[in-house]
């Protein structure tokens, strides 16, 4: 008989957001009577931009055109997108990023869960904790995270992000092959200064690391200091490679698309003496698993960095930033602790004292019919937290805070 691969049934459960919908249909069905407002799940809820739009029917008219049809696409993206994102999200900014060196795929959570395919089974990985779950999962299937014991995986490297460390990870004691990192962070809303990062990537360069660097959320940081790319930090395209996506920043979470930058100069242990580049292998892999992001939707995302695309995705974004400000000063003025929210569109709120985080969420669920996320979802020390997000619309967002002050 087939064998299954046992690292599926190590899980302890399913996947944190499949449980939360679960949850929230079965209170749909006792209470159909109720209208239940998301600030859970990290959707967005704003239409396209215009711009966008615009190049969408533009592409589609492309695709009915014998003249103009394209089939397959390049597994690396077409150069026109790749060459937009090199310029605008790097060059533009002084940051040395060339298009050969962008991969354009169908969303940043294929690609941070895909590319620990190209280390090695028995590489050490480091997550800070809280932290998003795609990072920890995907290596619990390729075998690399042990045994689940006391709400922690036995061979994963635990960066505790706290009150007590102010949310900024520290160095662990046991040195990793791989780190990740996200910041504007996810769950926390938290950012890293530039000092910070800096040490991060000094750490990596020291050790042999690499650090996978998930930067979904850099159009949202809006304090001096921070950065938006870790390629702003010297050194750090020898041991960084930089996850982007256009879900949050350009509301593309039903298009799908994103990219991921592997730098030249990045080589890790070929196990026998030598080294190799990372960025061959990734190509290497994509052009095994996987045919292209669609046309129509590389030109949606190409309209991103037009100039009218530009200001009005700035203004959508703009819309996610007020909800975050809201929910932060009318969160705060219930007398509950809020981190994040200021350079990210996610407030990581203490819950009350006594009541966990699956006790809040059950809580405000039934008698405000609102949605968190349990911070014990995203890792062990995210209990006694949950997460909102700030991408309802405005009129459900500020509901909602109405519906949360009633209890």
């Amino acid at each position: 008989m087939t064998t299954v691969n046992g690292n599926f049934l190590k899980f302890p459960g399913v996947y944190l957001f499949q449980e939360i919908a679960h949850q929230v249909a079965a209170f749909k069905k006792t209470a159909p009577e109720k209208r239940v407002i998301s600030l859970g799940i990290g959707d967005v809820t704003q239409p396209l931009a215009p711009a966008v739009i615009r190049a969408l029917h533009s592409a589609v008219d492309e695709m009915g055109n014998a003249a103009t049809f394209r089939g397959y696409g390049p597994e690396q993206g077409y150069a026109f997108l790749r060459e937009a994102i090199a310029k605008n999200d790097y060059q533009d900014r002084g940051i040395k990023v060339d298009a050969s060196e962008i991969f354009v795929s169908d969303g940043a959570k294929s690609d941070v869960g895909s590319i620990q395919e190209l280390f090695s089974n028995d590489a050490v990985i480091a997550v800070t904790d809280p932290v998003y779950p795609v990072y920890v999962d995907s290596n619990v299937i390729a075998g690399r995270a042990g045994d689940y014991v006391n709400g922690k995986w036995s061979n994963i490297v635990y960066l505790p992000c706290t009150k007590a460390n102010g949310f900024v990870p520290e160095f662990p004691k046991v040195r990793p092959d791989v780190i990740y990192l996200c910041y504007p962070n996810n769950p926390t809303g938290t950012v890293l200064t530039r000092d910070a990062l800096k040490a991060w990537v000094d750490y990596a360069r020291r050790e042999g690391s690499v650090i996978l660097y998930d930067s979904a959320y850099e159009a949202y940081i809006t304090q001096p200091g921070v950065p938006h790319s870790i390629y702003e930090i010297e050194g750090a395209r020898e041991v960084a490679i930089e996850f982007r996506s256009f879900s949050k920043t350009a509301g593309f979470t039903g298009l799908r698309c994103a990219y991921v930058v592997v730098p030249e100069e990045l080589k890790i242990s070929d196990g026998k003496g030598g080294q190799v580049a990372l960025k061959p292998l990734w190509s290497r892999r994509n052009g095994t698993k996987y045919n292209g992001c669609p046309y129509i939707v590389q030109r949606a995302a190409e309209a991103v960095y037009s100039e009218e695309g530009k200001q009005e995705i700035r203004q959508t974004i703009g819309i996610y930033q007020k909800n975050a400000a809201v929910m932060h000063e009318g969160l705060t003025r219930m007398g509950l602790e809020v981190i994040g929210g200021k350079n990210a569109p996610y407030l990581w709120v203490a819950t009350p004292e006594g009541t966990d985080s699956w006790g809040f969420f059950h809580k405000v669920l039934e008698n405000a019919a609102v949605v968190c996320t349990p911070g014990v979802g995203f890792g062990a020390a995210g209990e006694g937290y949950v997460r909102m997000t700030a991408f309802g619309s405005p009129a459900d967002t500020v509901e909602a805070l109405e519906r949360l002050a009633k209890i």
